[in-house]
C-alpha cells in the first residue's frame, strides 16, 4: 500500500485496538497508571541493531580463550544442549547469552515472594517415547516413577490443579459477561454445534492416534519423532482455516476455540497458520487410547522453574551480556566466536572445535561468516511479537458465578486473558499475581513494529487495564503494580508452507561444526520442541567427540 494511502491510527484509536476494545472502553474517568508502579521492559537487541548499521565493536582486549565448545543462546534450546553435552562428560564448553537474564521467553520474575512466568508457563506431560524429557523431569523431581507402557508418574505438586480454565463470554443483550468454566465460549450450545465438536474431537484423536507407513505417529511432539509422510505435509498448503471451511466447521463456538489455539500456541489466527500446525496443536498431545489430551505440568514461575533447574549446575560457564558479533572459521580450522560484552564494552574471542548456535535464524545470517556462502533462504522464517504484563493485585477481584483458575481467558478481545501465578499454591484468596497475554497477530499496514515499541508504559498500563476490566469491573481499585514486557522476536510463526517448504529443514543442517539449536526450525515455538533441538545439536558433538581420530 503506497504511504500516501495509509490511514494511520491515531494513539486513542491504536491503543483501543491493541485492548481489543471500542474507544470508549479505554480506562479512563479518572483513573491515571501514576497511581500505580511499574516497569517496561523488552530484550536488549540495540548492540545488534547498531551492528546492522554498520557499527563494529573494539578489537579483543586479550588472546582468545579455548573450550571444546561454545554455545550461543542461554534460553531453553542452548541450556538443554549444555545438559547434554554434561551427562555425557563434556563440560568444557561456555555458554554466552545476549541478555542480562539467562532463559529466554522461559524466565521468570519476582515481587516479592510472588514468581510468575515471563512468558512460557507450562508444559503437557510428556509421552513415554519422549524419553530425554523424561529423564530431565526425572532429575528434576517431577516425574516420580512410570506406569504401565512407560506413561510417567507425575508428581501432584507439578500438575496444574483444579480448576483447570474458564471463558469470559459477554452477553450483548444486557451488556453484561459470565465465566464459564471450560474454554467453549457458549453456555448452551445447539445441537448443530454440540454435533460439530463431537466429530471435530473425533477427527483430532484419529489423527492422533494415526500412524504412517513407517509407524511413526502422524503428529508428535516432539516433531523429529512424528511423521513427514504426505498426508501430513498436504496439511501444510492450506491454512487452519481453510481446512475447517472443507470440512464444513462453521459453529462460531468450535471456529473461536480452533482460533485461540492458534493464537495462543503461535501468535497466529487460523487465517494465518498452516492447518499442518493446527491440527498438531489438537493431535500432539493425545495420548494413545485416552479420551482427551495429556495434563499440564506447570509451576508459579512458568517454565523458569525449568530454566532454574538447568542452570544451576552452570553458573562458572554461563556468561551473560555477551553480544556474538561474529563466528568464522581461522586458518587452522578452529572456530572463532567474537562477542561484545555489552557491561564491560570489551570484545572477547573464544576458540572452539564445535559451535552450537542456539539462537534464532534472523541472527545467523548477520553473524556466522560462512553463512552467506551457504545459500540458505531463511527469508520464510518469520516471528512474532507478543506483549506479556505481570499484575500485581491486593486481593482477588470480585467473582459473581466461577472461581479464579489457572487459566482464564477472555473472548471477543485481542488478548488471551491470564494465568493465575500463585494458584499452584492453593491459596484461593488474598494477593496474587496475573501475567496478561497479548499476541501481536495482525498483519495491519497501519501498524509497524516500531509503532508498536515507542508506546510507552502508561499506555501498555492503560490497555493491559482496559482488557481486564472488561471481566473485572472491580479490578483497577486493586492494581498495585504492572511490569511490561514487549517481546519483539518471541516466537517462529508456522505460517501457511513454512512448516514443509524447505527452508526450516536446511536450516536445521550442521554448517560444518557450527551446530543450530532452537524451537525455529521445528517451526512450533514450544519448550520441548526447544529441548529437542538443543539435545540433538550436543549429540552432533558427542558423536565427533566419540569418532575415531584419524
Amino acid at each position: 500500500m503506497p504511504e500516501s494511502e495509509r490511514h494511520f491510527y491515531s494513539r486513542r484509536e491504536l491503543l483501543a485496538w491493541l485492548a481489543g476494545v471500542p474507544i470508549a472502553g479505554l480506562v479512563g474517568c479518572g483513573w491515571s497508571p501514576r497511581q500505580i508502579d511499574g516497569r517496561l521492559l523488552n530484550p536488549d537487541f540495540s548492540v545488534i541493531h547498531r551492528l546492522r548499521d554498520g557499527w563494529r565493536p573494539p578489537e579483543p582486549t586479550r588472546n582468545p580463550s579455548r573450550h571444546r565448545v561454545v554455545i550461543v543462546g542461554g534460553g531453553i534450546a542452548g541450556l538443554s544442549a549444555a545438559w547434554q553435552l554434561k551427562r555425557h562428560g563434556i563440560d568444557d564448553f561456555v555458554i554466552l547469552e545476549l541478555d542480562k537474564t539467562i532463559g529466554g521467553t522461559a524466565r521468570s520474575g519476582r515481587f516479592g515472594d510472588f514468581r510468575f512466568p515471563w512468558a512460557a508457563h507450562y508444559v503437557p506431560v510428556p509421552m513415554p517415547e519422549n524419553d530425554r524429557l523424561i529423564d530431565l523431569f526425572r532429575e528434576m523431581g517431577v516425574v516420580v516413577g512410570s506406569a504401565e507402557e512407560g506413561e510417567p508418574i507425575v508428581s501432584e505438586t507439578a500438575l496444574c490443579r483444579d480448576p483447570h480454565e474458564r471463558v469470559f463470554v459477554d452477553n450483548p443483550a444486557d451488556g453484561n459477561g459470565r465465566w464459564i468454566y471450560g474454554l467453549l465460549p457458549d453456555p448452551i450450545p445447539s445441537a448443530e454445534t454440540r454435533q460439530q465438536l463431537a466429530r471435530f474431537q473425533t477427527q483430532m484423536r484419529d489423527f492422533a492416534f494415526g500412524k504412517d507407513r513407517q509407524g511413526r505417529r502422524l503428529f508428535a511432539i516432539p516433531m523429529s519423532q512424528g511423521s513427514d509422510d504426505e498426508q501430513v505435509r498436504a496439511l501444510d498448503r492450506i491454512s487452519m482455516a481453510e481446512w475447517m471451511n472443507s470440512q464444513g466447521y462453521n459453529a462460531p463456538a468450535l471456529r473461536w476455540l480452533v482460533d485461540y489455539g492458534c493464537r495462543d500456541d503461535y501468535g497466529l489466527t487460523a487465517e494465518q497458520t498452516s492447518a499442518w500446525a493446527g491440527v498438531f496443536y489438537f493431535a500432539s498431545r493425545w495420548r494413545q487410547g485416552e479420551t482427551e489430551t495429556q495434563a499440564v505440568i506447570t509451576w508459579p514461575e512458568g517454565n523458569g522453574h525449568i530454566v532454574d533447574h538447568l542452570a544451576k549446575s552452570l553458573q562458572a560457564q554461563i556468561k551473560c551480556e555477551q553480544v556474538v558479533t561474529k563466528i568464522e572459521l581461522t586458518s587452522r580450522q578452529e572456530l572463532l566466536t567474537t562477542a561484545f560484552g555489552a557491561s564491560t564494552e570489551q570484545t572477547q574471542q573464544f576458540l572452539a572445535d564445535d559451535v552450537i548456535f542456539a539462537a534464532p535464524q534472523f541472527l545467523a545470517r548477520r553473524l556466522i561468516a560462512p553463512f552467506e556462502q551457504s545459500q540458505r533462504d531463511v527469508s520464510s522464517f518469520r516471528y512474532g511479537g507478543w506483549v506479556v504484563a505481570n499484575v500485581l493485585l491486593s486481593d482477588r477481584p470480585r467473582e459473581s458465578n466461577v472461581a479464579m483458575c489457572w487459566d482464564n481467558v477472555i473472548s471477543g478481545g485481542a488478548s488471551l486473558g491470564y494465568v493465575t501465578s500463585t494458584h499452584q499454591s492453593g491459596i484461593d484468596h488474598g494477593p496474587t499475581v496475573i501475567t496478561w497475554y497479548r499476541p501481536l497477530t495482525d498483519d495491519d499496514p497501519r501498524v509497524s513494529r516500531q509503532e508498536l515499541m515507542r508506546l510507552t508504559w502508561d499506555d501498555w498500563a492503560q490497555v493491559v487495564t482496559s482488557d481486564l476490566l472488561r471481566a473485572h469491573p472491580d479490578i483497577a481499585a486493586l492494581i498495585e503494580r504492572i511490569d511490561v514486557m514487549r517481546w519483539g522476536h518471541a516466537m517462529i510463526q508456522p505460517r501457511t508452507g513454512f512448516i514443509w517448504g524447505g527452508a526450516r529443514q536446511q536450516a536445521a543442517q550442521s554448517l560444518g561444526r557450527i551446530h543450530f539449536a532452537a524451537s525455529d526450525l521445528s517451526g512450533v515455538a514450544l519448550m520441548e520442541e526447544a529441548f529437542d533441538r538443543g539435545t540433538r545439536a550436543a549429540d552432533q558433538v558427542i558423536r565427533r567427540d566419540r569418532s575415531p581420530k584419524v
